[in-house]
Formats: C-alpha cells, structure tokens, sequence
C-alpha cells in the first residue's frame, strides 16, 4: 500500500515536512518513493508548496493521503479535482464542466488566501505602531523627569547662589553692631 505522507526534517522546535509518497510499511523519516512537496507551519498562513500534478497523479493510481496531508490536498483544491476527476469517468459530468468548477473554486480560494494574508499583514503593522506610539510616550515621560530633575537643580543651585549672599547680609550688621559696642 502506498501512502502520501509527511515526512519530518529541520531542528528541534523548527520543524518543516516533506510531503512524500512512501511504502506503508517505511519509517516516517525514512525511504520514500518520491518526494512531492514540503510543508512549513511556522509560517503565517502555513506555506504549503506541492507539485499539484504528482499529487494528483499519485491519487489517481491509489495512493492513500494521510489526515494532515489530506487536508493540505483539500486545501490546494486537489482532492476536488479527483472527485471531478472520478465524476467525469463515470460520465456524470464533462470535462469542461470539471474545469470550470475547479477554476472558480480555485478562483474564490486564492481571494481567501490573499485576504488572509493581508489581515495578517496589516495586524502586524497596526501592532508596531501601537508598539511605537507606547515607546514615544514612554520617551516623552522620561524626557519630561529628566527636565524636571534639571529645573528642581537650577532652584537648588540658585538657592545655594542665594543663601550665602544673605549670609554675607546678615553677618555684616553683625559685624557693625559689635564694632558699634
């Protein structure tokens, strides 16, 4: 039996997948028949890159997907193509038929897709000027310590200026008075 499977390599915590086609009774990261694609997760949304026509091709002679990588061909719209696929042989529909509703289907979902990514996209940008706007005020905060710290020296300083010239003031008629006496 043949399976279309995930197979995992990258490093721990960095995982990525090649999507292969493998003997049922292989290790999941060992030999494979073909390799057919890869799969990213960590990405936003997850990159999925696969030769539609293997995948298709490999569906077609019987291969079984597994869950996940069911979903990914549910996802790129291959699993519809096979169930057109099978429609057409059976006479049920015809082939333009087919295509045009993969092409509509494929249509609608690349515009989910493109929406998506922009979401994310403009998510991301509000979230860095939010970020910048916090660290502006919190910039503006310390400037204004800092220039209060500043004024509450100069006071100090002028009062320091200060004192001692009233010390003076006060030791001259102290001064006269004794001479005075």
């Amino acid at each position: 039996m043949v399976k279309i499977r995930l197979a995992r390599r990258g490093r721990k915590k960095l995982a990525m997948y090649d999507v292969v086609v493998a003997d049922a009774r292989a290790p999941r990261d060992g030999r494979f028949i073909e390799k057919i694609g890869t799969y990213n997760p960590l990405t936003t949304p997850a990159s999925i890159d696969l030769n539609d026509e293997k995948a298709f091709k490999w569906l077609m002679n019987g291969a079984q997907p597994s869950d996940t990588v069911k979903a990914m061909l549910s996802y790129r719209g291959i699993m519809l193509k096979k169930h057109l696929q099978i429609g057409v042989i059976k006479g049920a529909i015809t082939q333009d038929q087919a295509d045009a509703k993969l092409a509509d289907w494929l249509k609608s979902k690349e515009a989910k897709i493109e929406a998506k990514r922009n979401k994310v996209t403009a998510s991301k940008e509000e979230s860095a000027k939010a970020r910048k706007a916090a660290e502006t005020k919190i910039r503006e905060a310390r400037a204004e310590a800092i220039r209060q710290k500043a004024k509450v020296a100069e006071e100090a300083a002028a009062a320091a200026a200060a004192q001692p010239a009233a010390a003076a003031e006060n030791e001259a008629p102290a001064a006269e008075a004794t001479e005075q006496a």
